[in-house]
């Protein structure tokens, strides 16, 4: 018999798998197939896992690490850069959707700071769901789509002091004015503590463990940084949360906010799927019946509200009507935040419980159905502007997106040659990001103003961070052969349209490589004799033409006289790696008494065998006629396999009873 917590734990991810691949078939986010797991497996309905504290502490990590996440990916200088937008729409759409749903439930008869909270919830969106519906549409690029993605970030960072607020209203017994000063001056202290932190102790903490290079190391030093946030915030009677996205923010100033993001997010994951598992725990399946046509009419209510209050505010900002219309309904989803502030409203005891459980499952409803709104927000603006509007915008150019996201190329690995690379790419104003996983390097560049991040460019995540998605061109610069597969692998996975070019150290896995989807393998060997047989004809005054076309016609063909090389039967120093059945080169000679003396080229048997020259007299001659009969002497210049050479050579000098040459008779030269 297995242990009750044991017991607990499997039935969650029994349940939390089934519901996750039924909702992704459908294309519905995987926050609705936790809630709804919570809400079979709760103790409202089979009561088959009860909503035990334990749980309850674990699901809180889920906001925390959702917030850490959050502040990476916006940090101080970027927030100042982007103020107007900030403060412009996304703090007009917030503001006025919170005073304007706060008022409105007040007025139903809720206590003011229930209102409040309903408000907050109501100005939350899901950029997790917008931005996937809009890339499936093909409307990511569109202007509604790029206002809907822009407002629905920005939502995330105005909605940081929610978190501050929400526990304070729960604590006030009287005026919010003082306790809500001391919180606002209590988050000003967490702000400058963390400040002062990240900038003298965070970014040289993660040089040295990056210097370690211990995944291990580097995933337990991320945890204790955001609990440790987490943890000061706490205990100056703030939320976990905001300690969590202060430290974030910090650390999205570095060059490792790329790598943290990528080591956090599994385990963010995990923690989140958790928290709205509990969520759904809270979900009364027994009252539905009673409160079903209240929850489905807030659902409305929520939706109408947010779709309008923002076609207003985009509107008024100089957005045509359509655009407007458009952006409202892609914005009128709910967001996975708002469960977030549900949450630190129920533990702060601000919310009833018999309200709670109508604004839950409104919020529930109104995720389930505002995707349609999203799909078909076009057919909306066409029926509230009275004109056509096209389903989508048309592609964007790339000069639409941010700078260095779109159109760019990744450089993985900033050596000798990435850096290289990237002097002539800044040259020619072509944007690019590197990525390499010495600390050092990267610390030297990212101080030098360049676009060089610390990160596994094997990892997925990691591509994605940097664009790799939307890149005109990945260049793999390192000599690292196993990681450049993990890159390929993860590449053509993920089915993205973007060029690969990968360096090798010499020429033997270019058709792996190939294989695997590289659009172009450079082999550093070879190309370094083909740079020295240039100079080599130009200082042997042969004309500069002459040199290029050469040059050219060996790199078309893939280098395929450069692979014809002669092979020992020892390997020199730095080849004991190569592979002794791989095709070489091999002169035999044709003495008298065997089989080839007096054959016509064109009819030697040479198997599997290609004859690359003719050595008659010292001449050497590439393309011999298949007329010319073979002489004593003579020497053929044969490619192939060791097996294949073996088996011609043997044929070639078999001996025969006569050693008078057969008279055949002389075909024309057709050189």
């Amino acid at each position: 018999m297995l242990p009750r917590v044991q017991l607990h734990v499997l039935i969650l991810l029994v349940f939390s798998v089934v519901a996750v691949v039924a909702l992704q078939r459908m294309r519905m986010p995987s926050s609705l197939g936790y809630l709804l797991v919570g809400a079979l497996v709760g103790p409202h309905a089979f009561g088959l896992v009860p909503d035990v504290e334990h749980n309850r502490v674990l699901a809180e990590f889920g906001i925390v690490f959702l917030l850490f996440t959050i502040g990476l990916n916006f940090s101080l200088p970027q927030i100042l850069a982007m103020r107007n937008l900030v403060f412009g729409l996304g703090t007009a759409q917030v503001g006025f959707t919170t005073i304007v749903v706060g008022v409105g439930a007040w007025l139903l008869g809720h206590a003011p700071e229930t209102g409040f909270v309903i408000g907050a919830v109501v100005a939350q969106s899901s950029t997790t769901i917008i931005s996937k519906q809009l890339i499936e549409q093909g409307e990511d690029q569109s202007r509604h789509g790029r206002l809907g993605v822009a407002m629905s970030v920005f939502q995330e960072i105005t909605a940081v002091p929610f978190v501050v607020v929400i526990p304070v209203l729960g604590m006030a017994s009287g005026s919010v004015a003082a306790p809500l000063g001391l919180a606002l001056l209590k988050a000003g202290a967490a702000f400058v503590l963390v400040f002062l932190a990240g900038r003298w102790m965070l970014r040289p903490l993660f040089h040295e463990v990056a210097g370690r290079r211990s995944a291990e190391l580097f995933t337990l030093t991320v945890l204790l940084v955001s609990l440790v946030a987490a943890a000061i915030t706490q205990s100056l009677g703030l939320s976990m949360a905001l300690g969590a996205f202060l430290a974030g923010m910090m650390l999205g100033e570095t060059e490792f906010r790329h790598q943290i993001e990528s080591t956090i997010r599994p385990i963010r994951d995990v923690l989140l799927g958790l928290f709205f598992v509990t969520i759904g725990m809270l979900l009364d399946v027994s009252a539905l019946p009673e409160i079903w046509h209240l929850a489905l009419a807030g659902a409305v209510a929520m939706l109408v509200a947010k779709a309008v209050l923002v076609f207003f505010i985009v509107h008024s900002a100089g957005v045509n009507r359509a655009t407007a219309v458009r952006t409202g309904a892609v914005l009128a989803v709910g967001g996975e935040f708002g469960f977030a502030l549900l949450a630190i409203a129920l533990d702060s005891q601000v919310l009833a419980s018999d309200v709670a459980q109508v604004v839950l499952m409104a919020v529930l409803f109104r995720m389930l159905i505002a995707p349609f709104l999203i799909r078909y927000n076009a057919a909306f603006a066409s029926r509230l502007v009275r004109r056509p509007v096209l389903a989508t915008n048309g592609v964007a150019h790339a000069g639409d997106a941010p700078p260095g996201q779109r159109g760019h190329v990744v450089i993985c690995g900033y050596g000798r040659i990435g850096q290289n690379l990237a002097r002539f790419l800044e040259v020619e104003r072509i944007p690019f990001i590197a990525l390499d996983m010495d600390p050092a390097r990267v610390r030297d560049a990212h101080a030098a103003g360049m676009p060089v991040f610390y990160g596994d460019a094997s990892e997925r995540d990691i591509l994605e961070a940097v664009g790799a998605d939307h890149a005109r061109l990945i260049v793999i610069s390192h000599d690292d052969l196993g990681a450049a597969r993990k890159v390929l692998q993860q590449v053509r996975a993920s089915r993205w349209p973007v060029k690969v070019m990968v360096r090798t150290r010499d020429e033997a896995p270019l058709a792996e490589l190939l294989e695997l989807g590289a659009t172009e393998v450079v082999a550093e060997t070879v190309e370094a004799s083909l740079m020295i047989a240039a100079h080599v004809l130009l200082m042997a005054d042969v004309p500069t033409p002459r040199v290029l076309r050469r040059i050219r016609a060996a790199q078309a063909n893939r280098y395929q006289h450069l692979h014809e090389l002669y092979r020992s039967d020892e390997p020199a120093l730095g080849e004991a790696d190569q592979d002794p059945g791989q095709d070489r080169l091999h002169a035999v000679e044709v003495v008298a008494g065997s089989a080839a003396l007096g054959q016509l080229l064109g009819a030697l048997a040479l198997g599997d065998c290609r004859l690359q020259a003719l050595v008659r007299a010292g001449e050497r001659m590439l393309h011999p006629s298949p007329g010319l009969k073979l002489e004593a002497g003579d020497t053929l210049v044969l490619f192939g396999t060791p097996d294949s050479l073996g088996k011609a050579e043997a044929s070639l000098l078999a001996r025969v009873a006569s050693t008078e040459p057969e008279s055949a008779p002389m075909r024309e030269d057709t050189q």
